[in-house]
């Protein structure tokens, strides 16, 4: 894991794991309803094929899929859910105020990357006086849900906004669609295995090194 950290100029954090626990305080599946409701709302057709998901972040890409002219509205309702919910999310990850401090006192640069919106990630690092510590937010794009990851174009984005190349980036996060958006895109990934069950997850993505605790960057890093 030294390796693959020292070998990049730039890291890549996604926010819901890594850093905060989003829907701690406010539950997903609460969200994920009421998502799905507004669909229905003006769509009723919609109602059947969303009301069992407890994903918010699979209500919006499927309300795009189905009826974009009513994704706009779902995305709306969801920035607003995700920033009601880093209001009561609790603290950030353990290990995760010290893995932001060793990478930016080793000279690299941070950026968050994440299929959460900016504004709750920006909200959220406000709260905890952590905005100096990163150089960039890329947030989901506004009402491309398509773009998520594992599409790699928010860390294409994130890459020109630090001035690296993507391959220069290695990005921490929790998900298999974090390990494919950081391949996709040229770089190298760190699986963060919050969960047991996450480490054969990263082992069959191809994850350069796995880690169980964010403090494992800072100690990598010392």
């Amino acid at each position: 894991m030294t390796r693959t950290l020292t070998a990049a100029q730039a890291v890549l954090v996604d926010f819901d794991g890594p850093l905060c626990n989003v829907f701690a305080g406010l539950p997903a599946q609460e969200v994920a309803r009421k998502l799905s409701q507004i669909a229905a709302d003006h769509d009723p057709e919609l109602w059947g094929k969303l009301a069992e998901i407890t994903n918010p972040l699979e209500v919006l890409a499927l309300t795009y899929d189905f009826d974009r002219s009513v994704s706009g509205r779902v995305e709306e309702a969801l920035i607003s859910a995700e920033v009601e919910a880093v209001q009561v999310a609790g603290d950030p990850i353990a290990g995760s105020i010290e893995a932001l401090t060793a990478i930016r006192e080793s000279g690299r640069r941070i950026a968050v990357v994440t299929n959460n919106s900016t504004e709750c990630v920006r909200r959220f690092l406000a709260r905890h006086d952590l905005s100096d510590h990163v150089d960039a937010v890329v947030g989901r794009t506004l009402n491309r849900p398509d773009l998520m990851k594992p599409h790699p174009h928010a860390l294409l984005q994130a890459a020109e906004r630090l001035d690296v190349s993507p391959k220069e980036c290695v990005l921490i996060g929790d998900s298999r669609t974090d390990i494919q958006a950081a391949h996709a895109a040229g770089g190298t990934a760190i699986g963060y295995a919050n969960k047991a069950r996450k480490r054969r997850v990263f082992v069959e993505a191809d994850a350069e090194a796995i880690i169980e605790r964010m403090r494992a960057i800072a100690h990598a890093l010392s």
